[in-house]
């Protein structure tokens, strides 16, 4: 039997670095997965994703070509190989996580593990099954799609996540159910590349997560500029298949038809056959995993991080909490903070936003100036033809100390950095207003947000 210092069940963006930071802090390290190295994210949604819209991005430029003095007379969308280049893509760093877990020393075990005691690990595999001995576990199993019986998901006209990102051609049309940031993004993409794209809702606005008024804001570039159709406060009763597609009913009698749904309403903590239950670690009444700051559960020796802690189903959040409790397991004291996470939402503009937005920080007491700054007043911004976009900064009136802020617009995935660093380290606006901003550069509209704090933007 072998013998481990530490032994993680999941190698997703938690798992695999959790498992790499004890192995660094000098521990024996196990992971065991039984899928793909890089779990949902790396497989089946950030990464191939990214490399998608990244296509689709390019083709907007080639749309506007022109207005750049450039003549294209004629393109040609070759899905196919948008589809190797991300396999491609996605292969690359499967390859390169599972070339760090060599170089770290660290056992990867393909199959499906349950813990039997907290210090065994059970790993049933293609050829039998094998037992771990370790000195600590953490679980790092994360989420699947969520889906419901009435949708009659079937995985080739109603679809999820995962099986839209295997396609083989673009489908003509694509209902997509849920206007979440998957919702979104998919949106995106394949309004980008021809689709006739409808978003439907429950909830009453799109992104709800979201500030409202940069939701609003993007909810009109979908629609306007994209061609989407969205529909909010609307439920779907029912989707039924035939030869020509589906149909979705929706609970106002109206009915809407398409090539291919997409079902993006969630996902769901993927803990069954761990053996939770019996061992006694306690859940809340979403099924999630209870944690404390270390990342420990109620059974000591026991961690959990990512999606199945039911805090921030994000990628980098994993990793934050992998982290932590790597270092926690290898005699590093380490706290989770959750106090500036940011959130990037891959559409055309993109959205980003950090911290707390307006209509949080009034909820929670705090009177707060609002400083804002448009794309359009962006040298950087109108020289890249990208003059949709705006920062807000949400700051403390009393103190200057800057609460969140959001970024609609090119880069603002990158541009967050900044304001996340700021709620990080309680900065205030003066101080990021004080701080030399590189010209031209896209980075200025966040020095002039601050500088709008006072009234004294200097573009605007």
């Amino acid at each position: 039997m072998e013998k481990y210092d530490l032994v993680v069940i999941g190698a997703g963006p938690g798992g695999y670095v959790a498992a790499i930071r004890a192995a660094q802090l000098g521990g024996r390290v196990a992971v065991v997965e039984q899928e793909r190295l890089g779990g949902t994210c790396l497989n089946w949604g950030c990464i191939p994703t990214k490399a998608l819209i990244a296509g689709v991005e390019i083709l907007d430029k080639i749309k506007e070509a022109a207005t750049f003095g450039l003549e294209i007379s004629d393109y040609q969308i070759n899905f196919e190989q948008m589809m190797a280049r991300k396999d491609l893509i996605v292969e690359r760093l499967v390859q390169g996580i599972s070339f760090l877990l060599k170089k770290h020393k660290i056992r990867h075990y393909h199959g499906i593990g349950k813990i039997i005691s907290k210090d065994l690990v059970r790993v049933k595999t293609t050829e039998g099954s094998e037992e771990l001995r370790t000195a600590q576990i953490i679980i790092a199993t994360g989420s699947s799609p969520l889906v419901l019986p009435s949708f009659n998901y079937d995985r080739k006209q109603v679809l999820t996540s995962r099986e839209i990102l295997a396609l083989s051609r673009i489908p003509e049309s694509l209902l997509i159910v849920g206007a979440g940031v998957i919702g979104c993004e998919f949106a995106s993409i394949f309004a980008g590349l021809g689709s006739k794209v409808t978003m439907v809702d429950i909830r009453s606005r799109i992104l709800p997560t979201e500030d409202k008024t940069m939701a609003r804001r993007m909810e009109r570039i979908l629609s306007k500029n994209k061609g989407i159709i969205i529909k909010t406060g609307l439920k779907i009763e029912r989707i039924e298949h035939s030869a020509e597609g589906i149909t979705a009913y929706l609970d106002d009698n109206s009915k809407i038809g398409a090539e291919k749904a997409l079902l993006s309403i969630g996902r769901k903590i993927v803990t069954d056959n761990l053996g939770l239950e019996e061992l006694g670690i306690e859940r809340n009444k979403q099924g999630a995993i209870v944690v404390n700051e270390r990342m420990e559960t109620n059974l000591p020796g026991v961690y959990a991080i990512g999606d199945v802690t039911g805090k921030y189903q994000l990628a980098h959040v994993a990793s934050a909490q992998g982290i932590v409790a790597a270092s926690n397991i290898m005699g590093r004291p380490k706290l989770m903070d959750y106090h500036s996470v940011p959130n990037c939402i891959f559409t055309n503009p993109e959205l980003a936003s950090t911290g707390i937005n307006l209509e949080t920080a009034r909820e929670q007491g705090y009177q707060v100036e609002v400083g804002r700054f448009s794309y359009r007043g962006s040298g950087k911004a109108l020289a890249m033809g990208e003059e949709e976009g705006m920062v807000n900064l949400i700051v403390e009136r009393e103190s200057g100390i800057i609460l969140g802020g959001q970024i609609m617009g090119a880069h603002a995935s990158d541009l967050i950095a900044e304001i996340t660093l700021a709620v990080k380290n309680k900065l205030t606006a003066e101080q990021l207003a004080d701080t030399i901003h590189a010209h031209p550069t896209l980075a200025e509209t966040v020095m002039e947000a601050a500088e709008d704090i006072f009234g004294l933007s200097i573009h605007q």
